[in-house]
Parts: C-alpha cells; sequence; structure tokens
C-alpha cells in the first residue's frame, strides 16, 4: 500500500527528483479529493501546475501506476484505481518466497486480525454472510470426500475461503480488504501446514472440525467463543508449519498463488 508520506527516493545530488516530488503531491491529490475511476488532468494541464516538463509527468504517473494508485491505458488518462491489496500481496508474496520466518510473521499477524474478524463477525454476521461462510465449510467438506486430483487444491481454497468470509462478515472494510491481499499468499502456508499436520499425526477432519467450532459460535453470536476457537485453530496451524519445516528440510515457500 502506498504511503503518501512516505521517503521519496533522492537524485543523484541528495535531493529529491521532481518526478519524485510531483509524484508525492499528486499522490496525496489521488487519496484524498479523488474518486476510484476518476480521471487524472492532462500532461499539459498538470506540467503547466507543477512548472515542470510533460516528460516529468509522464514519469510521475509511472511510478504511481507502479503503487497501485493509478491505471493507465494508451491514448488514455490516467484513471484512479479502486484500492485492491495487490500491492500488500506482492509484498507478502516476497517475503514468504525468500524467508520461512515470513510463514510465521504471517501466522502472528493473522492471529491479530482473524480473532478480531471472528469476534466481529459474531456480533455483525447477516443471514448471507452466515450463509457464505457455511457454505465454504461445505466444500471443504466435500473436498475432502473426493478422489479428485485436484482436491487437495480444492480444499486448500475452501479453506481460505473461509476466513475470507469471517473477514468479510465483520462488517469492517479494513479487515476485508487486508485478508483479501492475504488470501493469495497464503495458499502457499496453508499447503505447508497440510504437511505439518500429518507429521504431527493429525487429519484433515481435525482441520473440518476446528473450522465447525469457529462457525457454531458465530452463528451463536458468541464473540468471545469466536475469537477463542480461531486463537486455537491458529495455534494449530502455527504448530503443523514448524513441523513440516523440521520433518521436510528441503521445503521452503516456492510461490504463492
Amino acid at each position: 500500500m502506498f504511503d503518501s508520506n512516505a521517503p521519496s527516493p533522492l537524485s543523484s545530488d541528495g535531493t529529491i527528483s521532481a518526478a519524485d516530488s510531483v509524484a508525492r503531491d499528486l499522490a496525496d491529490m489521488i487519496l484524498t479529493q479523488m474518486a476510484p475511476g476518476a480521471s487524472l488532468p492532462s500532461e499539459a494541464e498538470l506540467a503547466t501546475r507543477y512548472g515542470v516538463s510533460r516528460l516529468t509527468i509522464r514519469e510521475a504517473v509511472k511510478l504511481l501506476a507502479g503503487r497501485g494508485l493509478l491505471d493507465l491505458a494508451r491514448g488514455r488518462r490516467a484513471v484512479v484505481r479502486e484500492p485492491d491489496g495487490s500491492v500488500f500481496a506482492d509484498f507478502l508474496t516476497a517475503i514468504l518466497h525468500n524467508d520461512s520466518k515470513g510463514l510465521f510473521d504471517l501466522v502472528e499477524v493473522r492471529f491479530s486480525l482473524e480473532m478480531q474478524s471472528a469476534t466481529l463477525a459474531a456480533k455483525r454476521v447477516n443471514r448471507a454472510g452466515l450463509t457464505a461462510i457455511e457454505t465454504t465449510l461445505e466444500r471443504m467438506r466435500h473436498s475432502a470426500a473426493s478422489d479428485s486430483p485436484e482436491a487437495e487444491a480444492d480444499f486448500h481454497n475452501a479453506d481460505i475461503a473461509f476466513h475470507e468470509a469471517i473477514a468479510l462478515a465483520s462488517g469492517n472494510r479494513v479487515l476485508g480488504y487486508l485478508f483479501e491481499a492475504m488470501s493469495g499468499p497464503l495458499r502457499n502456508g496453508v499447503r505447508i501446514s497440510g504437511h505439518g499436520q500429518a507429521a504431527r499425526g493429525h487429519t484433515i477432519q481435525d482441520t473440518i472440525n476446528a473450522h465447525q467450532l469457529i462457525l457454531d459460535a458465530i452463528r451463536s453470536g458468541n464473540g468471545r467463543a469466536a475469537g477463542e476457537a480461531m486463537r486455537v485453530h491458529l495455534k494449530d496451524t502455527e504448530s503443523d508449519i514448524r513441523a513440516a519445516l523440521a520433518s521436510m528440510t528441503n521445503l521452503r515457500p516456492t510461490q504463492a498463488s
């Protein structure tokens, strides 16, 4: 996610480049004054406003596009993007690819976010949200009983969808946004924790049972029980990852799907 107050890269003489200076100002305007789908002023207008060349404006706009704030299309003005988690997801993907410790960093973040999601979902979930959570759990059961080659991947996808449905059911848009960003990188962690689950003598049914406890607490409106059920589940996930990495020394995260 782009931080408009973050330090800008310096030019060779130690000063902020013109393109970076313009990018910082434009970022502030985009984040505080413009709605998704709105078009930036033309390059000529911006060049006049900032007293720089159109090339400098073009470089600034490309910087903001790279940070996920703008969409660019040939022959059209830059358009403000609908916020999504792609930049944060890329950051997580890089961490998980290069360092197995990133798996544990992500689990630590999940403790905070998902215990809160479950607690809030128990208090705020509506019928549609509850149906979405129930549906993902049924998908997990169906995949667990299937002999198809895609069953394992389908199970992991349904597992992640279960947690995402809870984040959305919390009614907190920031939690929903953050989990959307994490969902892709999480797939690799879920796959690795599955190996650790077997190494610890647990089964796929144990995973389903843990999710059922979370769902039951949310359905009953018990926020404290929902948060605790999520905590226990994530603690098991953390233990599964440790067991997997200990027993499969040649295993490391290679990609996040």
